[in-house]
């Protein structure tokens, strides 16, 4: 039996891509492993990311490392597919040609063949998981119709594209017979779900089936664009309990100038009554976002507003990204990239100063609260555990000291907030929790 080693790069969506393509693998009949270091597969796998120019490094450096380890003999055959494949193929076929060959985002049967299987349509809705058991990222669509100034994304994933509603239930039951309990779902942008199929948005309708999977106990919503959010998705998310307090809204800028160079289709007024929507309609909702600093023709006067902006908001979540140039993009195309690099760093962190000491406030206000959180992993001498304002991977923790009691991965506790730090929370179990239906 052949062993393949699947290495995903990059972000959520690839990790989905790379499950499913897996589940193709393990049904061809090969052993798998996947993001090992160990060299001791036959075919290595790597599933790219080309998104930004650290991205980018990130996956030239592990194919050119995977190369060495097949020059060393140490495996067999080499092949890169994703994101960073798409966009460059040809030059990394001349740049590169140890690689035995190099594929698209979309190339997925044409990997399995590569490799002696078939592709099995049959097998569309099966995932071989690589995060833990208890939760999994669920993507709903492929590709963005909105064209932001800066984004490669419609470049390398084409035009938004929707996964019809009853391949995602189905793919959502299964995961959830194999003792998945949280969904995230995930899309480049969520919002526009359902459009190209049925004429409509259709997220709120999605959300409310996903509600109706027995197993399934959190469903959190990421990746929402702000332009023209649907009404109906506040609304089911203020009714269904399994539906998180939480949201990821990148709104990347607030100045109206910069809104417009970004061609983000949304002005600042239609941002602050959409947050204001989103809190009035959904109390104590956790809103994440992502900005982007040192676009150009960013100023100190937008930078200052910018700043206001998160003083003002007090997002619960926030992440700030310097600008980089990406060919091909509007901005690279008709814009002038005249923002240092070093004066783009300064801004990030100047942000990311005001976020440190709100995310510390928020997290003091949560102090003497009871949460319901769920056990991720053990850490030493705590379990990490999250609650429903909190994302993996991406948002803050909750340290529980292990030698209170004994908890199990994947269980829901009821928790009492003990301590805060800016980014983690500190608490004691009070009970385990009951289950989302017979709260």
């Amino acid at each position: 039996m052949k062993k393949i080693n699947v290495i995903t790069l990059g972000c959520s969506k690839n990790t989905v891509d790379s499950e499913h393509l897996m589940a193709q693998l393990a049904a061809a009949g090969y052993e798998l492993e996947h993001d090992s270091d160990r060299n001791d597969a036959d075919v290595v796998v790597i599933n790219t990311c080309g998104f930004i120019g650290d991205a980018k490094k990130e996956s030239i450096d592990t194919i050119l490392a995977a190369v060495r380890a097949k020059e060393e003999g140490l495996i067999e055959r080499l092949f890169v597919v994703g994101c960073l494949s798409e966009r460059y193929a040809d030059e990394l076929r001349d740049e590169i040609p140890e690689v035995d060959e190099y594929f698209g985002v979309n190339d997925w049967a044409d990997i399995v063949a590569a490799l002696g299987g078939q592709h099995k349509a049959e097998l569309a809705t099966e995932r071989v998981l690589t995060t833990p058991a208890h939760y999994a990222y669920l993507k709903i669509s492929e590709g963005c119709n909105w064209l932001c100034g800066y984004c490669a994304i419609p470049l390398i994933r084409g035009k938004h594209i929707s996964v019809p509603m009853e391949s995602i239930l189905e793919e959502a039951r299964l995961l959830a017979e194999r003792g998945v309990k949280e969904l995230m779902v995930i899309a480049q942008d969520t919002t526009y779900y359902g459009i190209d199929l049925y004429g409509c948005r259709r997220l709120a309708d999605l959300l409310s089936e996903l509600c109706r999977i027995e197993g399934i106990e959190w469903i959190r919503l990421h990746y929402a664009y702000p332009a023209a959010f649907p009404e109906d998705v506040i609304e089911v998310m203020a009714r269904e309990p399994k539906i998180c307090k939480y949201l990821d809204i990148p709104f990347q800028h607030i100045s109206d100038k910069m809104l417009s160079a970004m061609k983000r289709r949304h002005t600042k007024a239609e941002a602050m009554e959409l947050i204001k929507r989103l809190r009035r309609q959904i109390p104590d909702i956790a809103l994440r976002t992502t900005l982007l600093v040192g676009y150009p023709g960013e100023t100190l006067e937008d930078i200052a507003e910018l700043e206001e902006f998160v003083r003002e908001v007090r997002f619960d979540r926030l992440g700030v990204f310097p600008y980089s140039e990406e060919e091909g993009t509007y901005s690279a195309t008709e814009l002038t990239d005249d923002v240092p690099e070093e004066e783009k760093e300064r801004r990030a962190a100047r942000i990311m100063q005001i976020q440190e000491q709100i995310s510390l406030e928020n997290n003091i206000s949560r102090v003497g609260r009871v949460m319901r959180v769920m056990v991720d992993s053990r850490q030493g001498d705590y379990y990490v555990a999250r609650s429903e304002y909190d994302s993996p991977e991406v948002d803050q923790e909750i340290l529980i000291p292990c030698e209170l009691r004994q908890l199990r991965r994947g269980r829901f506790y009821d928790v009492r907030i003990t301590g805060a730090e800016d980014y983690d929370l500190f608490g004691e179990v009070i009970a385990p929790s009951r289950s989302v239906q017979s709260r």
